[in-house]
């Protein structure tokens, strides 16, 4: 029986937490979708595709404010990759897009040669996607208002322990630390919820910078932060619990990125 009371209070306790999570209204769905590859040869045949063939036909489907970003020191790492980064307006037009692309024959022409590689000479090695759900702090791409190939685009990934740990951890986002990054000026381009991908339970966010040194700045100033001691020595939080592990990618916009 206590048991069974136990199971039902921290049942209750994550959907409480849950119900300040997710956005009420109209929201982004975010795919990111990695190419690895390892020569550059590869490399240049999935710019070629993003920039000529796939980001072409997707502004067609009227999808825009699409980012690329390459790894900073990307060139010369033995895993090359390349982040695409594409806004959704709901579910169904991510489950739609493929089928759109399977019709149109603009794009299949054009793409041939990419799409139908074998496997032998095969454009890359792995492709993965990840799908997020835009937080309730933040529902839509925030985007700078100018292009700048320079600025430095850091991917954040926290994956939590569980899946209530990560409820609480953004409930600490949507509550505070959003309002935190917009005051100190990390200008995060999104904030998603991870709904499928390999490292789940996760979340990530895209804060922007005007360069590496600017970031290592940023973040000193993040760490003494008032707001943030307080909020992050709060036991409410569990924030030393919540996450379990942090990833860190430092990225530039390719030349044909939207932003």
């Amino acid at each position: 029986m206590i048991s069974i009371i136990k199971t039902g209070l921290i049942t209750a306790i994550f959907l409480t937490i849950s119900l300040t999570l997710f956005a009420k209204g109209p929201h982004d769905f975010y795919q990111i979708k990695i190419f690895h590859c390892k020569t550059d040869s590869q490399l240049k045949q999935v710019n070629d595709y993003l920039e000529n063939e796939y980001l072409p036909v997707l502004h067609r489907f009227n999808i825009k404010d699409i980012g690329v970003f390459e790894p900073i020191g990307n060139d010369t790492a033995s895993n090359k990759m390349i982040y695409v980064l594409i806004p959704f307006t709901s579910e169904e037009e991510w489950l739609k897009i493929d089928e759109n692309l399977l019709k149109d024959i603009t794009y299949a022409t054009a793409a041939k040669d990419f799409l139908s590689a074998p496997a032998d000479e095969a454009p890359y090695v792995r492709m993965e996607s990840i799908l997020l759900e835009a937080f309730s702090g933040q529902e839509k791409l925030l985007l700078p208002t100018t292009k700048d190939t320079g600025r430095v685009f850091e991917l954040r990934s926290y994956e939590s322990p569980t899946e209530n740990l990560l409820a609480k951890k953004m409930a600490m986002f949507n509550k505070d630390e959003i309002n935190i990054f917009n005051r100190l000026g990390f200008n995060p381009v999104f904030y998603g919820r991870v709904v499928s991908g390999s490292h789940m339970p996760n979340l990530m966010y895209m804060p922007i910078f005007k360069s590496v040194e600017e970031r290592n700045a940023q973040w000193k100033v993040f760490g003494n932060d008032a707001k943030w001691k307080e909020i992050s020595a709060d036991p409410e939080n569990e924030n030393k619990v919540s996450v379990s592990h942090i990833d860190s990618i430092l990225m530039h916009s390719t030349s044909y990125s939207d932003y």
